[in-house]
Formats: structure tokens, sequence, C-alpha cells
């Protein structure tokens, strides 16, 4: 029997500079080829993941921002999904944006958070682990990456963002509906006005 519970989508973030120390390449290598290396390290950040830099076929950090509705999504993930490295699926349809992605095991499903900020930055996060008792800075303006994980995505233009809803589906599956504004046609400039009924 499968469980779904929907999650709270934030619209007003007021943590300033969460993510101001990115992970780069070669500090990805070395955290992952570490002897010892948390094993919740490679199923966050491992090919595949919704979380890795690595999701979009060349080094992405996941704390930038990626205009992920510009691509064809078929194109995008056609060799991930094709090797079976990833499960991660987006699709639109004429009402919605869709994300789908499995949460990797082990990372602290119950704590994730989304955000949207300004109505332009979708923000998935997590924590994986408490850190030690005393620290006072908190987790995501430190090493984000040894204690949380996150993936930025840029909004496209149509976006409601007042009406984004996310789901976990038996703790595993997210899943988020981004609803397409109706009053909103071509580009950024060609807003349509809905026609005002003369009574």
């Amino acid at each position: 029997m499968s469980s779904c519970i929907k999650l709270e989508v934030q619209t007003d973030d007021q943590t300033p500079q969460k993510w101001c120390i990115s992970l780069h390449e070669d500090v990805l290598k070395r955290l992952l080829s570490q002897q010892g290396s948390p094993i919740t390290m490679h199923k966050v950040f491992g090919e595949g993941s919704l979380f890795s830099p690595l999701l979009f076929g060349k080094f992405f950090d996941p704390s930038d921002a990626f205009p992920l509705w510009d691509f064809d999504s078929d194109a995008l993930l056609y060799n991930l999904r094709n090797s079976g490295k990833t499960t991660v699926d987006w699709f639109h349809t004429d009402q919605a944006y869709v994300l789908k992605a499995p949460l990797p095991a082990g990372v602290g499903k119950t704590n994730i958070q989304i955000h949207v900020e300004k109505g332009k930055v979708m923000e998935i996060s997590g924590q994986v682990k408490q850190q030690r008792e005393g620290k006072t800075k908190d987790w995501r303006t430190c090493n984000w990456w040894l204690y949380g994980y996150v993936r930025r995505l840029e909004l496209p233009e149509d976006a409601d963002c007042r009406k984004i809803e996310a789901f976990l589906t038996n703790g595993v599956v997210l899943e988020i509906r981004i609803p397409r504004n109706p009053l909103y046609f071509g580009t950024p400039e060609m807003k349509i006005q809905q026609p005002k009924i003369s009574e």
C-alpha cells in the first residue's frame, strides 16, 4: 500500500547566501574517492541522483540554478536514461511542468525542503545528518555538501509559482507539479490579459 505526503512549498526564503561555498569538481572527486567516505555521499552525489553535479552530462554545481526548462528533456537525459543511470524524469503538459525523481536512500527524506525564490528559482534541499552539538554555523553556510544536498532549478517564464505542489510517495519518490499560467503566452513581453466580460 503506497502512502503519499504533501510537502510544504515555501515561497519566502529568508536565509541569505545559503549556498555560499560551491562544490567544485575536484572537491567532489576527492570527497567521493576518500577511504571511508560515507556511503551516503555516494548515494546523494553519485551519477543518476537528482542532486548529482553530473546529472546533466557534465559537471554542474547543484547550488547553481540550472535552466532546466530551456532544454528538450528527452535530449537532455537521453543517454543517462538509456544507460540506466537515472530515473529522474520531467515533462510538461498544457497544464503543468512535472518533475519526478527518487530520493537517494538514507539522506533524511523527512527534512526535505522546497523553496521558490522570487518566483524564479526552485530549490530542493535537505540535510544528510545533524552536525555535532556546539557548532554555531548552519550546515547550509559551511561545506554544505558534507551535511546536506541541494538542487536549484530555474523556473520557466510561464510557471505559476504560487500554485506549485510537491508530494513524497512512500518516503522515496518526489513529485513536483508546477502549474503553467494560462494567462501567459509567448515571450515575457507578450502576456495575454483575461478578457473582461461585459454585463
